[in-house]
């Protein structure tokens, strides 16, 4: 089995020997400091810099998490701590403002950050591995957001980055 899927499936450590859920437990402090977790929850098909010992996806790991509906479960439990780091949360399968959004939001949201390239990951990441409806929401809810909040500072080529993330098929 890959690293990637051992690690998914709860079994195995990432490269810095954290297991998924010790990552999931993670405060939202450690979240914003920590650089080298992001790519190990929600990888993608690029080669990351940052993390350079990160899995990328490959048709083994794609496959298996569209077919598998516990791994497809454990990246929804990703996805729902981080949505819960940005302000926004799941319900009913859409992406809406969580509780703490007033809180959270600056953090993120009022001007351009190293979050932005880290939601264009999650986004990918979601969209490749089977949770595109998932990715859609929070896509459309970040550029919605975009629009409405008065104070939002994302600029212009992340947004296009976001809208670029997620195939429109």
């Amino acid at each position: 089995m890959n690293r990637l899927l051992a690690f998914y499936y709860g079994s195995h450590p990432d490269s810095h020997g954290r297991m998924l859920a010790e990552m999931l437990r993670q405060d939202d402090d450690w979240l914003e400091v920590c650089h080298n977790y992001i790519q190990w929850l929600f990888p993608t098909k690029e080669y990351s810099r940052v993390t350079p010992d990160a899995p990328t996806l490959d048709k083994e790991s794609i496959d298996a998490f569209h077919s598998d509906e516990l791994l497809r479960n454990h990246l929804r439990a990703a996805l729902t701590r981080i949505l819960s780091f940005y302000g926004l949360q799941l319900a009913a399968g859409d992406v809406v403002k969580g509780t703490n959004w007033g809180e959270r939001k600056p953090n993120w949201f009022t001007e351009n950050t190293h979050n932005s390239l880290r939601i264009t990951r999650i986004l990918k990441s979601l969209s490749a591995l089977g949770l595109t409806a998932e990715a859609k929401s929070l896509q459309s809810t970040l550029l919605e957001l975009c629009d409405v909040e008065p104070d939002c500072g994302i600029d212009e080529t992340a947004k296009k980055f976001w809208r670029d993330a997620v195939p429109m098929a």
